[in-house]
Formats: structure tokens, C-alpha cells, sequence
């Protein structure tokens, strides 16, 4: 039978909101910590020799790569920074600094587009990803987020493979109120189903779904969460109407192979990134950007319920040169 169960579990109760005292820019800055060290810092001290030539390109490209945005995005941001500086006669840390940031700025904005839910009643978004990322608690933010802004909201916990997440859901939905369809046990993809049609009597407008955590290299279970995706459709022709691929930005590049890896598998039409808590190298983002330019729909920058806002390019650059 489905139902909404209640948490047996302390330690999966979602963590307390942030203080309404620290915004969100506050947050940002703190996130980006680590890449704004290894990037906005020690480039500051390279821009102050007043000139983009070779030394500065070659200690910049070093730079880059350590903040984890890979070859690729490295290659086009310097080109960018050689093509103004030849333009505009750049001169001065300020002025380089500017190009730089204006570059970064022109790579991620593409990637900058908010998540519309107005199409279809009930919304259904499958998030995805591997074990640790932050899937289930990222389903928790985002039920909060999409309640202030008057929407309601259920949530399928269709990863029966693990019952910590489940119970962990549980609480986030205790914790927003909103009613969970789980079982203890089963298909996965039963509980999704079960998941629509409940939304679709109740009026529902979005349905978050969980599913199991995967590793892009276990070709089996890829094929499983495959499946939920089919079986979404059955349920709901359109559906699912977004799929989330929820990654840790803590893992650099590796976050390449798992876009990759899961939009074969299930179709990734938007990105969350998540854990940029103050460790992560959040210069991956522009790797994805160059080499697999799938929309950011949201970020996350703490464990507090209001810390997944949408993404917006020119607000994550200036934190990352502040």
C-alpha cells in the first residue's frame, strides 16, 4: 500500500533554515570560497602587472585549471581575454579583471534559464543522480522553493533501493507539508505512478520524483531508472516535463562524464548544483558550460531549506571576483 509515512528517523530530519539575516549573496560569496581563492585572489595579484602577454596567460591558464574548469573552458575564456585585450588595449588589474569576469559572464549565460512549470498540470520533475550528490535533500529545497511561490506540491520517494532516503523525504515533507507517496518497499517506478495519478486527483501542481542513486558505469541500473522514465510516460503522455540531474560540486570534472552519462540514459534537460559550501571547486560549472551546455536550473550554497535559489550567471561571477 502507499502512503504518507511519518519519520521514525532523527537523523534524517532536513536542517534548520538559515538566518534571514544572512542573504543570499552572503551565502553565494561563502560557497564560492574555494574558487573564488584559487581564481578571484591569486589572479587579482597576476592582473596587477598591467598587461595580458604570455606570462600572464600561462599563470592564468595554471589558475583555471586548478579551480576545476577544465581545458576546454580554460582554452576559450583566455582566448576571450587575448581577443579584448587586443581589442580595448586592456591595462591595469581592474580592466583585466573586468575582461576576464565579462568573459566568464558571455561562457554561462546561456546556461541561465529558469524552470517554467506553467505548461502542464500537474509538473513532473525527475531528479537523478549518483548516491551523495544531494538528490533527496535538494527535492526537499526545491518543495519549499516552488511553495513560496504559491504553487503546491507532491513527493514521490522513488528510491525504494535505499530507506534512509525514504525517510529522509519523509521529513522534508513533515518538515514542508506536503504529502510523500512512499512504500516501504517495491518498484520504484510503481511509486511514481501511483505518485501522478494522486497529484492528478488532488490538483496538484508539481510532483517532485526521486529516484535511486546510480553510478553512470552500473549499465544495469542506468537501464533501471530508464525504465521510471517510460513509466512516467504511461502515466502522463508529456511527461516527465523536466528531468534534473543533481550534481556535487565538489567532484570536478568527473561532473562531465555524469552529464553525459545520464542524458543518454534518461534525457537531462536542466542541472542542479549543489554542496557549493566554501570547499567546492564551483569552476566546473564552466567546463559544463563549453563541453555539455545543459541549463543550471538551480544551485545550492548551504544546508539551510532556503539555500537552492535558480541560477543567475552574472550574480555567480561577481561572487566568484569579489
Amino acid at each position: 500500500m502507499f502512503r504518507f509515512l511519518k519519520s521514525k528517523n532523527e537523523e534524517a530530519a532536513p536542517p534548520a533554515t538559515a538566518s534571514p539575516s544572512v542573504g543570499w549573496r552572503e551565502r553565494l560569496l561563502s560557497g564560492l570560497a574555494r574558487t573564488r581563492a584559487h581564481l578571484g585572489g591569486r589572479a587579482k595579484t597576476l592582473f596587477t602587472r598591467g598587461k595580458v602577454d604570455a606570462a600572464l596567460l600561462e599563470e592564468l591558464e595554471e589558475l583555471l585549471l586548478a579551480a576545476d574548469v577544465g581545458m576546454a573552458a580554460t582554452r576559450h575564456l583566455l582566448e576571450a581575454l587575448k581577443a579584448r585585450a587586443k581589442a580595448e588595449g586592456l591595462e591595469g588589474a581592474a580592466s583585466i579583471q573586468a575582461a576576464l569576469a565579462a568573459a566568464f559572464v558571455d561562457l554561462l549565460a546561456p546556461l541561465e534559464a529558469p524552470l517554467d512549470t506553467t505548461p502542464h498540470h500537474p509538473y513532473i520533475i525527475m531528479l537523478a543522480g549518483v548516491n551523495g550528490a544531494g538528490k533527496t535533500t535538494s527535492i526537499g529545497k526545491l518543495a519549499k522553493y516552488f511553495q513560496s511561490r504559491n504553487k503546491s506540491v507532491l513527493l514521490a520517494a522513488g528510491d525504494t533501493f535505499r530507506a534512509a532516503a525514504r525517510e529522509q523525504l519523509l521529513a522534508w515533507g513533515e518538515r514542508n507539508r506536503v504529502t510523500v507517496i512512499a512504500q516501504e518497499s517495491g518498484d520504484p517506478a510503481a511509486v511514481i505512478f501511483d505518485a501522478i495519478h494522486a497529484a492528478r486527483a488532488r490538483k496538484i501542481d508539481i510532483v517532485l520524483a526521486d529516484t535511486a542513486g546510480r553510478l553512470p558505469s552500473q549499465h544495469n541500473l542506468m537501464e533501471e531508472i530508464a525504465k521510471v522514465r517510460r513509466v512516467i510516460q504511461k502515466a502522463e503522455a508529456s511527461g516527465p516535463h523536466e528531468v534534473l540531474l543533481v550534481l556535487d560540486a565538489n567532484i570536478g570534472q568527473n561532473a562531465l562524464q555524469q552529464v553525459k552519462a545520464f542524458d543518454a540514459a534518461i534525457g537531462v534537460s536542466g542541472l542542479v548544483l549543489t554542496k557549493l559550501d566554501g570547499t567546492a571547486k564551483g569552476g566546473v560549472i564552466a567546463a559544463i558550460a563549453c563541453q555539455y551546455p545543459k541549463p543550471v536550473r538551480f544551485i545550492g550554497v548551504g544546508e539551510g531549506i532556503d539555500d537552492l535559489r535558480p541560477f543567475v550567471a552574472r550574480d555567480f561571477v561577481e561572487a566568484l571576483f569579489a
